[in-house]
């Protein structure tokens, strides 16, 4: 490690606490405090905010969020970080620790409740725990998260481009989704194998209905088929009655759900009942 990096609080706790990252829960700490700033300009942060972070691991942007806000539900599954958040939340008790797999907790029975997600996200649960929360956390207006450039891609692709899929379409049925900058391996312990990005998402609208999301979900099972005939396959409605919907709409009856805007799939669904 470089001099500048043995200065950072991540390092001296690992150290300290003699924590090995794990692989497989996709830990890759923090070590450059200047990324912190960054973060904070794309989160637009108020000091009324309530923070939903999850992977918190050893709590360096979790205490920077504390400087900043009202509140900091941080979460996190790996227990032998519990000393070193210990050292966070005793000097921040505007900070709660939730432990467990983000993707199984209630969030939403949160409280207070969080009105901003800011988190360096485990590259594995990224894009599902993303999707879950615009869905379950109707007071979150804002995303910003570190993410594998790979995820960060697919939540702001647009129709016809290689990565757009459900995750695409969900997204951005609620939320303005960009890229908004490009993270420098360097800024991680150990240094990841895959290229990062910060990624933002601000609400515009509610989340998608539970038939759109089956819908878009059926629509993505079977990449080879046509939209009609992966929703057929996925158990809705006959074919015939999917691309008579589709030509009323004024697409091709063998479109392929790659092609068709988010905005097209509500539509679809409308006419579907």
């Amino acid at each position: 490690m470089s001099a500048h990096q043995a200065a950072q609080p991540s390092i001296d706790r690992l150290r300290r606490y003699a924590v090995r990252p794990d692989r497989e829960l996709g830990q890759n700490f923090l070590v450059d405090s200047n990324i912190l700033g960054v973060i904070e300009r794309f989160a637009d942060l108020r000091p009324d905010d309530v923070v939903l972070e999850v992977g918190a691991g050893l709590g360096v942007l979790t205490e920077y969020l504390a400087e900043r806000v009202s509140l900091v539900h941080a979460v996190e599954i790996d227990r032998r970080l519990e000393a070193a958040l210990g050292e966070v939340t005793a000097q921040h008790p505007n900070v709660t620790l939730h432990w467990g797999d983000a993707l199984k907790l209630e969030l939403d029975s949160l409280s207070p409740t969080p009105t901003a997600f800011v988190a360096n996200l485990p590259y594995g649960i990224a894009a599902a725990l993303i999707i879950e929360t615009i869905d379950s956390l109707a007071a979150v207006d804002r995303w910003t998260a570190m993410v594998q450039r790979e995820v960060g891609e697919r939540l702001a692709a647009r129709p016809g481009e290689g990565a757009y899929g459900a995750p695409s379409v969900l997204a951005q049925l609620a939320c303005d989704v960009r890229v908004a900058r490009s993270v420098p391996r360097a800024v991680f312990h150990p240094v990841p194998n895959v290229d990062s990005v910060i990624v933002t998402l601000r609400r515009e609208r509610p989340a998608a209905t539970p038939s759109v999301r089956r819908l878009v979900s059926g629509g993505f099972a079977h990449r080879r088929k046509t939209l009609a005939g992966s929703l057929e396959l996925s158990g809705g409605p006959p074919r015939a009655i999917i691309r008579s919907a589709l030509q009323e709409l004024g697409e091709s009856p063998d479109v392929r759900a790659e092609r068709l805007s988010p905005e097209r799939f509500v539509e679809l669904g409308r006419l579907l009942g």
